[in-house]
């Protein structure tokens, strides 16, 4: 049950019937809304309404607001309904609803708070997607797992969603790693190397595939010159390098969908042909750009260009898609790449992308509006900002693996899979991170995941006492749950369902992190009380019937907790 969809679904058939008996045309109700009111003590629900339709009634909104009242106390569940400030509409419900909101609980268990929202809307949310050069580093963690998160949010809302990853296998950044692994490949052949050359990557992960190059060729390659070496260590590199990151990911718990080829765009032939399709719809012209704002770069040529025409569709400059020597830009293969998703029959493209790409927004959306229309396809970038790492307070900057980064997998296997991902997602994407290791490894309210898995903890280890005691499921009487400490959560709960949709309409899942942390709260808050009110504890030996009702109590905070960590990527601990 979500109680706010339910009491926005009564609001609105109330307004429907005043706006008959007030003869209007049906009304605009998209920006009436219901929610929890500021302060808990002014009712349970809140809405606009008064203040958004009071122009369409052509009435001040607290005489509105007075007109929709009178509808909403003829209602079974409302106990009372009051006017606050311009023209607020508070409501408060009879305590007998509430055990509705429970039993809805209990009866979908894994399935609270699911939606129907996304009608099925097929969403593809392209997260990660760092060059197959090297193993991720903690920069790229963040947007693995706010990206994961997010896919998984946008499922549990309703969308039909695909996780991908964009390899950019066919730029300069592949010719340069495979140069680096055919040094390694020299010094697999015993070979002294030396330092490793500037320009090349210095990575002790390409050792490997030196190995395996030197295991595979013998020592064949080293009488070819370049041209005749690169193809075959090329693709034994990039291979052996996403073999590397599909590691990484999984080490968090991440397995992609769909993993895209920038070099199969340009090789089937997608590359040229999206620029045919463009060009014949008028969107492409021969041109030239003027130079870049500030010091203009010294490989900067003034030249006529192929050019799209982005700015026609919002952009702030046209984009070349050819070089200078012929071959297609790197925004040509985006193009050709935003055409392939959009061809595939995805409506909403979701982006997650590193902060430094804030730049590339408006021309994600300029392709996009280009080739399927600006009606037809929803463009989303979500930019995940950087991540500082630290050890008691002190930075950390450097890794023996990777050379010059700390690596994700070296904080995943020094911490785990669910701290990092809890941490990741307790903060706005937007915002700076901190990453202590120390802190996200200490036992206290002071560290969220810690805080949240517990509760879930000690709620498992009270059903494991509750049954070893003899008390089994029965029919519980939530009526029983009176002290306003209980009445907190079961409010909590009842608004689980709004907290799943709001998220995903926001494309923000550390509501969800935010959520479960102050429903944790709650809990651990009851839970203390029982200390001192022993009349508060979840297990009486002398009163089955609260006993039977407080444990089917807990088994439904259980489930919000399960749920809305599913979400994020966390395990429910069953014991800590």
């Amino acid at each position: 049950m979500n109680l706010f969809s339910y009491s926005l679904d009564i609001l609105r058939a109330d307004l429907a019937v005043l706006a008959k008996e007030a003869a209007l045309e049906p009304l605009d109700l998209t920006r009436v809304t219901v929610e929890p009111p500021r302060d808990s003590a002014h009712g349970d629900i809140a809405s606009n309404a008064a203040m958004v339709l009071a122009k369409s009634f052509n009435k001040p909104p607290r005489q509105l607001a007075e007109m929709i009242a009178a509808k909403l106390r003829n209602h079974a569940d409302i106990a009372a309904v009051e006017i606050a400030g311009p023209g607020f509409i508070n409501i408060r419900l009879k305590p007998a609803f509430w055990p509705r909101v429970l039993d809805s609980a209990l009866q979908q268990g894994d399935a609270y708070g699911r939606s129907t929202m996304g009608h099925g809307i097929k969403a593809n949310v392209e997260y990660v997607s760092a060059n197959p050069t090297g193993p991720l580093h903690v920069g790229h963690c963040r947007g693995a797992v706010f990206g994961d998160a997010l896919a998984e949010l946008l499922t549990v809302a309703g969308y039909d969603v695909t996780r991908e990853y964009y390899i950019n296998d066919a730029g300069a950044q592949i010719d340069t790693v495979s140069r680096s692994a055919y040094l390694r490949y020299r010094e697999a052949l015993g070979e002294t190397i030396g330092d490793i050359p500037s320009g090349l990557y210095p990575g002790e992960y390409l050792k490997p595939v030196g190995a395996a190059l030197a295991k595979e060729f013998d020592r064949s390659l080293l009488d070819q010159d370049e041209a005749q070496w690169m193809p075959a260590v090329r693709e034994r590199a990039v291979a052996m390098m996403l073999d590397l990151i599909r590691g990484d990911l999984a080490s968090l718990n991440i397995r992609q969908d769909v993993f895209s080829s920038e070099k199969t765009l340009h090789e089937n032939g997608e590359v040229a042909d999206t620029v045919r399709n463009l060009r014949a719809a008028g969107h492409v012209y021969e041109g030239r750009l003027p130079p870049p704002k500030g010091e203009v770069p010294a490989d900067w040529e003034d030249r006529e260009q192929t050019l799209f025409r982005a700015t026609a569709f919002g952009d702030d400059i046209d984009r070349p898609l050819l070089k200078s020597d012929g071959t297609y830009t790197y925004f040509a293969s985006d193009v050709a790449y935003s055409r392939n998703k959009i061809r595939r029959g995805f409506k909403e493209l979701i982006y997650v992308l590193g902060a430094d790409h804030g730049g590339y927004v408006k021309r994600i959306e300029a392709v996009a509006a280009a080739i399927a229309g600006p009606e037809e396809v929803k463009v989303i970038v979500r930019l995940c900002q950087l991540v500082k790492l630290y050890r008691a307070g002190e930075p950390v900057r450097m890794s023996k693996r990777s050379g010059d980064f700390v690596t994700l997998r070296e904080v995943v296997d020094e911490v785990g899979p669910d701290v990092v991902r809890f941490i990741m997602l307790y903060r706005k994407n937007e915002a700076p991170l901190d990453f202590d290791f120390a802190k996200v490894t200490e036992q206290s309210k002071d560290n969220p995941v810690f805080y949240v898995q517990y509760a879930h903890a000690r709620i498992c280890s009270v059903l494991r006492n509750a049954a070893e005691a003899g008390f089994t499921e029965g029919q519980p009487d939530f009526g029983l749950l009176m002290d306003p400490a209980e009445m907190l959560l079961i409010r909590r709960i009842a608004e689980y369902p709004r907290i799943v949709e709001a998220a995903a309409s926001a494309h923000e899942p550390h509501r969800i992190a935010f959520y479960l942390f102050d429903l944790a709260g709650d809990f651990h808050a009851l839970w203390n009380q029982g200390k001192e009110s022993p009349q508060l504890r979840f297990i009486l030996k002398h009163d089955t019937k609260t006993t039977i009702t407080r444990l089917a109590f807990l088994r439904a905070i259980r489930y919000v907790l399960a749920n809305g960590l599913r979400i994020l990527g966390v395990r429910p601990a069953d014991e800590m």
